[in-house]
Parts: C-alpha cells; structure tokens; sequence
C-alpha cells in the first residue's frame, strides 16, 4: 500500500533522533542484523538499513514504505548495489525524513525541527562508516519535487565534509541537470562513480533563483 502522509508532520509527535535511537518498542525484526530508527513504523523514518563493519551510506529524497524484512524495490536494488561494490552493509537515509510514497505529497514547507534530528541522524551513520566514509547521492530528478530541498541536500554535504565524506553516484547522471541517478533501475552490479555534490547543489540554486 502506498504510503499518503496524514498531516504535516508539525502536527505529529517526533522523536528526536537521540531518543528514537534508544527507545524499543517493536521487536518483530532482528536488531542484530537492522539498524531502524525509529524501530517502529511511524509517519518518519530517519534510518533504515543493515549492521556491518563497511557499510554505504545512500542518500535518497524521502523515504517510503520500506522496514525491516520487508524492503521495497529501490532498497534491494540499493543492498544489491551495495554488496556488489565491495561493501558489507547499506545505510539508508533520505535528504528529508518524512514518509511518503509519492514525493508530491510531501509538506510544502520544511520542518526545521524534523530537518535538524535527520542531520542528527547522518552524523551518527557518518560514525559508524570509519574514516573517508561511502556516502552515495541517489535521490534522481524528485529532488525538485520541493523546494527546501536543496538547502536540506546542502547541510548533508556540509557535514559529510566535517566528516571526510567522500561523495559517489551510480550510473549515468540525468542529462537535464546532472541528477544523480535513482536506484530503482540500476544493474545490480552498477559501480560507484566520484560525484562532488558541491557545483551540483550551486547549479540548482542558481536555476531557482
């Protein structure tokens, strides 16, 4: 079922990141192997992926319908990608944390404070990669689906820079804007390519100026 967000996400409860890291309240998956975060189904999600000594971190635009055991489409492809490149693990994170199954009904307006938890978030999947840490921009042309996007999409880059984040994108880069590629159609096999995301983001700042 495809996931329709119930209201702005101002109008719902939301863990900061710190406390939905230790708060338990499911237990139908295995915690060993999923890191989940929170560990319950819920209107956000600010991690979903695999425990492991080198994981890749893979930036999407929001996250959707996808849980432990029960992954959708675009995570197998993005696990798929993952091992076939080297690495033992994913770490799934999204440029904005709130639920929706289609980008276009997301919130017309950023909330600053689920913005500020998610980047509470990166920082903590940043530690958990060792040093120059994997991070792959995957997020495809919905990233115009809003606006606050881009600024959201910046302060990831900024911190991945504080941690030495070294940036990749996977298959051919959209002709109209250099998008990175969205995962879903990719060979399993798809290898990593350098990507600075820095003249990538000024570019569409520039186009929405």
């Amino acid at each position: 079922m495809p996931h329709i967000p119930l209201s702005d996400t101002e109008n719902i409860p939301i863990l900061p990141f710190a406390e939905a890291l230790q708060t338990v309240t499911a237990d139908d998956y295995d915690r060993n192997r999923w890191l989940y975060v929170p560990d319950a189904y819920d209107e956000y999600r600010y991690i979903l992926g695999t425990r492991g000594e080198k994981p890749l971190i893979c930036i999407g635009i929001n996250p959707s319908t996808a849980r432990p055991d029960a992954l959708d489409n675009t995570l197998k492809s993005v696990e798929r990608v993952a091992l076939a490149n080297g690495y033992d693990s994913f770490l799934m994170m999204n440029v904005y944390a709130q639920r929706a199954t289609d980008p276009k009904h997301m919130e017309k307006a950023e909330n600053p404070f689920l913005h500020r938890e998610n980047l509470e978030a990166f920082r903590y999947v940043l530690s958990l990669a060792g040093e120059n840490p994997a991070v792959w921009a995957a997020w495809g042309t919905i990233v115009k689906a809003r606006p606050y996007l881009i600024d959201c999409m910046m302060d990831f880059v900024c911190i991945g820079e504080e941690n030495h984040a070294c940036w990749y994108t996977a298959g051919a880069r959209s002709k109209n804007g250099g998008h990175p590629h969205h995962p879903l159609y990719l060979r399993k096999d798809a290898p990593l390519d350098p990507f600075d995301p820095v003249p990538y983001i000024e570019a569409m700042r520039e186009q929405h100026k």
